[in-house]
């Protein structure tokens, strides 16, 4: 009976300090990824509450014969494992503009090549690992498979990594 009341108030206690977190109001910084190439993402952070919240990206990718532009909004919860390292998850969707060159075959030339774009709209998720410092510092690893829609229509797997000013 002893042992069986010790147990309860042990997971009571470990669930109202699993529940003790603190994500930042605002935190503001660049995610270095490489999804079809690599490049940097602008990112916001903007808490919705104790545990969630909202994060806006515009990114740039490139390769040699492409380049891509996305803005890509996500809703993230928010668990702490321990101390200052936190995990996250959510869905999230976006939309973006690639621009390419495109190569034809014809009798007269052997390939020639033109500049041609496209817009395209994708479904996303994120699941993540982060560590907040005693100083207004935050860095995280994450991993983002895409969903594209109305372009290429595949799956993209973007994993990158990220440092962020917390305010």
């Amino acid at each position: 009976m002893k042992n069986a009341a010790f147990l309860i108030i042990a997971i009571v206690l470990l669930g109202f300090q699993g529940q003790a977190q603190e994500i930042s109001k605002n935190a503001i910084g660049i995610r270095l990824s490489e999804s079809n190439g690599f490049g940097p993402e602008v990112n916001y952070q903007r808490a919705l509450g104790d545990n969630n919240r909202l994060e806006l990206g515009l990114a740039w990718h490139s390769e040699r014969y492409w380049d891509d532009v996305k803005f890509t909004g996500i809703y993230q919860w928010v668990w702490n494992i321990d101390g200052g390292f936190n995990w996250y998850a959510g869905p999230g969707l976006g939309a973006g503009i690639e621009s390419y060159d495109r190569y034809y075959d014809d009798d007269d030339s052997p390939y020639y090549r033109s500049k041609d774009s496209e817009a395209f709209v994708f479904f996303t998720g994120d699941v993540g690992i982060e560590y907040s410092f005693d100083f207004p510092l935050l860095v995280s690893f994450d991993f983002r498979p895409q969903v594209n829609l109305n372009y290429r229509d595949d799956v993209n797997f973007d994993v990158g990594i990220s440092a962020r000013y917390q305010f």
